[in-house]
């Protein structure tokens, strides 16, 4: 039985044949759908929901009476009250379920409120996406039907005072349609694994029992598990164990820098289909072959709202400022970068969830994810993105024919001006100095301020080449193990010393 040959339920398939509305009409269909379902909650009598619904600019007035919110802050004033028990904070009803997130860089976890309504919105993305294989060409369909391995954290929830909480993989497995059971591995036991590990390993164990299509997870611990295969049954590519693989749905981080040591692991091409998908929410997904960006949710449970990411809008440190300008999905720029507010049916509203992005196509909607609002350098103006890293790692990695799976990026004094401080997993054999030059090469000419600053006060870049064990055993150290967590690639303050501090230790025991 093919997935695309299910007979959906009736309320689906009529949700899936919404007219094609432009983005601005559909944006403003789902924040009245969402006013109007909060209006009586603590958070909308209090920012006067009821008011917005009756202006004739909607859009406008939610931007004039509703701040903006970050984690701490929408927590303190918000979302703590939900943990108590208490009703209809942010979002009718009790929160039943909280995804424990982390993010990639902050210490404690957060507690990101899910409801079935946002669930249910998911859903119908990820149900959107897989329909959108139909339009590609050459591919073989009876992968589709095959089993789809999930490379994600524990299943097993937490039980708190009247909630639940865990990874957002455990509670959309825990509320997966029953269709979608058959296809599901590693399965339920494997995944409700905590210890990493140990779910690794059995996951290797198993593997020849599976028939795999698909394989869905952040690229590094799904590279790192078909290593493990390969190697525990002595292969030459992960095809010879799962013919049919055909797919590798990823998101998170950009895969950029993973494709040439992912395509080292192949017997045969396969397709590479990316998604948008955080703990606050399904956002984005490719839904065109090839397509350079992803295409945004616009029609279903999300509003969204972009403020450009420059020096008017945030500080130094990457915080944004109190009242900055937002705009709608019909106000922006290609070409521009943006970080993301998003308002949802789970009671995030006009919430900076972290990320900043990219229109490649204003018209499709499609967008790229550039980096973290947190993570870029610009210790002296070089403005340098994620996105820059990520490409210049990519392009130096093929021409030098090495993997590099994993890098991170410091700045720091040098000689009474700056430099930056390059770390890069890599198990070939290669100069580290060579890697240095190519590296700094590359991003003077996918950069210009970074060009310029090159012959000022930005003096110097060091590198050096650790083994990708070292970034693993980082992670395990700091309980980063699993497959929601990512390496940062830009590292400051408290985490950039303990990074230091661990290389130095590491060095010492060795």
């Amino acid at each position: 039985m093919a997935i695309l040959d299910i007979k959906l339920p009736n309320s689906i398939l009529k949700a899936l044949r919404l007219p094609q509305n432009n983005p601005r009409r559909q944006q403003l269909k789902v924040l009245r759908k969402l006013l109007r379902k909060a209006r009586f909650t603590a958070f909308g009598q209090q920012y006067r929901f009821d008011e917005i619904l009756l202006s004739k600019h909607p859009g406008k007035k939610f931007q004039e009476l509703v701040p903006t919110f970050n984690y701490n802050k929408i927590y303190n004033e918000w979302w703590n009250k939900t943990l108590e028990g208490i009703p209809d904070i942010c979002w009718p009803g009790k929160i039943r379920y909280y995804a424990l997130s982390s993010g990639t860089s902050e210490a404690s976890s957060k507690y990101i409120p899910i409801t079935n309504d946002l669930l249910r919105g998911n859903k119908m993305v990820m149900i959107k996406q897989l329909l959108s294989l139909r339009t590609y060409e050459d591919i073989p369909y009876s992968s589709i039907g095959k089993g789809w391995l999930t490379l994600g954290g524990s299943t097993e929830l937490e039980k708190g005072a009247g909630y639940y909480a865990g990874d957002l993989s455990g509670i959309t497995v825990k509320k997966s349609p029953f269709w979608f059971q058959p296809f599901y591995k590693p399965g339920k036991k494997i995944a409700k694994e905590k210890d990493w590990n140990k779910k690794l390993e059995e996951i290797v164990e198993k593997a020849p029992q599976w028939d795999i299509g698909f394989l869905v997870g952040v690229p590094a611990w799904v590279q790192m598990l078909m290593e493990m295969v390969i190697e525990r049954y002595k292969l030459n590519n992960i095809h010879e164990m799962w013919p049919n693989l055909a797919f590798f749905v990823h998101g998170g981080v950009s895969f950029e820098p993973y494709k040439k040591g992912f395509e080292k692991l192949l017997g045969k091409p396969i397709t590479y289909i990316e998604t948008y998908l955080a703990s606050e929410g399904f956002i984005a997904y490719q839904d065109r072959q090839n397509a350079k960006g992803m295409k945004l949710v616009t029609s279903e449970h999300i509003f969204m709202e972009f403020v450009p990411f420059d020096d008017r809008n945030f500080d130094s440190a990457g915080d944004m400022v109190e009242n900055p300008e937002a705009l709608m999905i019909h106000e922006v720029e290609e070409g521009k970068d943006y970080a993301l507010l998003i308002s949802t049916t789970a009671g995030t509203w006009r919430y900076l969830i972290g990320d900043t992005l990219r229109f490649t196509d204003k018209e499709k909607c499609e967008i790229v994810i550039t980096g973290r609002t947190k993570h870029f350098l610009s210790l002296v103006g070089e403005h340098l993105s994620v996105e820059n890293m990520n490409k210049a790692v990519q392009m130096v990695s093929e021409e030098l024919n090495i993997s590099i799976p994993e890098y991170t990026v410091a700045g720091i004094p040098y000689d009474n001006f700056f430099a930056h401080h390059w770390y890069l997993a890599c198990d070939d054999a290669v100069d580290p100095a060579v890697l240095a030059e190519k590296i700094d090469q590359r991003l003077k000419e996918l950069n210009d301020d970074y060009a310029v600053e090159r012959k000022s006060a930005l003096k110097k870049v060091l590198l050096d080449v650790l083994p990708e064990q070292q970034f693993l055993d980082f992670m395990h150290s700091k309980g980063k193990m699993g497959g929601q967590h990512k390496f940062p690639r830009v590292l400051k303050g408290k985490l950039l010393e303990e990074w230091q501090q661990f290389l130095k230790k590491q060095l010492v025991t060795s």
